[in-house]
């Protein structure tokens, strides 16, 4: 039998099309994915946690972290890195011909006043 998530059992029409460039703000929250974790490693996997959550949203194994955002992690030292972030996540084509992938995620920082009342969403391009 093929596989639950697989492409074969479906209509034509709910098959996955190729994914195409997309722009999405989120929160992550950082401290429910480095509680209990030791303290000079907390900024390390609150980095890897980032891209493991774009990993997870996107759907593309290439995860480029932008330079703004690894500073915010890091901002208030190793042991403790923001309970929160407001993370762009834009999934654009690979440029290199020979890449294994044809897209990739940039993931950038969003600074906000506060995250109250903020949802996920799709950010259209101006």
């Amino acid at each position: 039998s093929p596989h639950r998530n697989s492409n074969a059992s479906m209509p034509a029409k709910d098959r996955v099309k190729e994914k195409g460039p997309v722009v999405r703000e989120a929160t992550i929250n950082l401290h429910k994915r480095t509680y209990k974790v030791q303290n000079k490693k907390k900024a390390p996997r609150a980095v890897k946690m980032i891209k493991v959550f774009a990993q997870k949203h996107m759907g593309t194994s290439d995860v480029r972290v932008d330079v703004k955002l690894n500073k915010a992690v890091w901002s208030q030292g190793v042991k403790n890195p923001p309970t929160r972030l407001r993370i762009r996540m834009a999934r654009m084509r690979n440029e290199d011909e020979d890449a294994k992938e044809k897209m990739y995620t940039l993931v950038t920082h969003v600074p906000v006043p506060t995250f109250k009342k903020l949802l996920n969403k799709t950010v259209e391009e101006q």
